[in-house]
């Protein structure tokens, strides 16, 4: 029986980037892979996630601004009725790039933002004026009338910043925050060892996010950790400039982790291979050889992280396996089981007795 598909997409058009970033989940480098998929291809795969009822499409790479069929991507994907938007550095973003993204019918872009100053994000993304650019390439998407997020790593080194991070994010004119745990996947497996918060800290920082959300004017959400909704409805916290039903709009609120669930969210990495999420980096097969739609509806994979009665330790024991079910690429990254609890979880005590 067809399962329903995901609302979100990720498409890594490309491995090639400018930048040399110490987390990069893709392990980019200056040079695309040689069997990346062709524009033939790519078009021909926008035409099945069309056919399939894609709700949303991010393209992402390494740096998909660098690939020079991008917007011609895009475009192709915007006509057929996909809502797409662009992760990026926005180093490449001008006022004339805004504009062209803004034509093509991108309808959003997503700007890394890795620190509060210009010392920090540049060290972490590995180019000197990494930081000024990306801010830059923010105002000229502003400019442009071009909606725009920041996505920001929280690693231990930016964790006492994420005041400043929140206030920049808002005074730049982001209609987003959005703010990812880290996970020591890809090149961060090397480059970020030990850089990922403790439960304790964790719990410290998602409890100050959630209340930070009551007199945040933009949305803030926050990705690899599904904890952080369960702090919004616990603390019951109601924003004062948007309608609290919008905070459903936050991955995972609800419905645990998104990684290969109806209506959740699946990747396709530059060559075609499909992974669950860009963090639970297992290969479910490749478009070159299958469907996506058969890869979502066959995958033995997927059926297990579908079924939440498959967790294992206290991820399997806790009262809130179905809302929240721990990060599974961060289970599956520090102990080689994508079913295993989540390490990373301040709430393992809370069981079902």
């Amino acid at each position: 029986m067809p399962i329903h598909p995901p609302f979100l997409v990720s498409y890594s058009i490309t491995t090639q980037c400018n930048l040399t970033c110490k987390h990069c989940y893709s392990e980019a480098t200056d040079k695309p892979a040689e069997d990346e998929l062709t524009t033939k291809e790519a078009l021909r795969l926008i035409d099945e996630l069309s056919d399939w009822g894609i709700g949303l499409l991010v393209l992402d790479g390494g740096e998909p601004l660098c690939r020079e069929d991008c917007l011609e991507i895009a475009s192709y994907a915007s006509k057929k009725g996909i809502i797409t938007g662009i992760g990026s550095n926005g180093t490449f973003i001008d006022t004339a790039m805004a504009r062209e993204m803004k034509a093509a019918g991108i309808q959003s872009i997503a700007i890394s933002i890795d620190g509060a100053d210009a010392k920090t994000h540049d060290a972490f993304r590995g180019k000197s004026s990494a930081f000024a650019e990306a801010l830059a390439g923010a105002a000229a998407c502003k400019a442009a009338g071009l909606a725009f997020q920041f996505n920001m790593v929280i690693r231990k080194e930016t964790a006492p910043q994420l005041p400043t991070m929140l206030n920049l994010a808002v005074t730049s004119g982001a209609n987003a925050a959005e703010f990812f745990d880290l996970v020591e996947a890809g090149r961060a497996k090397r480059e970020c060892r030990g850089q990922s918060l403790e439960p304790e800290q964790r719990k410290q920082v998602m409890e100050w996010l959630a209340q930070a959300q009551i007199d945040c004017p933009i949305l803030i959400r926050v990705c690899a950790c599904p904890m952080y909704p369960l702090t919004l409805q616990q603390r019951q916290i109601q924003p004062k400039h948007f309608p609290a039903q919008m905070l459903a709009r936050i991955p995972y609120y609800g419905r645990g982790c998104a990684a290969g669930m109806p209506s959740g969210y699946i990747v396709i990495r530059a060559n075609g291979e499909i992974n669950p999420c860009m963090l639970l980096q297992i290969n479910l097969g490749n478009v070159r050889q299958q469907s996506l739609r058969q890869i979502w509806d066959e995958s033995s994979t997927l059926n297990q992280l579908r079924s939440r009665k498959f967790l294992k330790g206290e991820c399997g024991r806790c009262d809130y396996k179905t809302t929240c079910s721990g990060c599974r690429g961060r289970a599956y990254e520090q102990t080689g089981d994508m079913l295993a609890a989540d390490p990373a979880c301040w709430l393992a005590p809370v069981i079902a007795r």
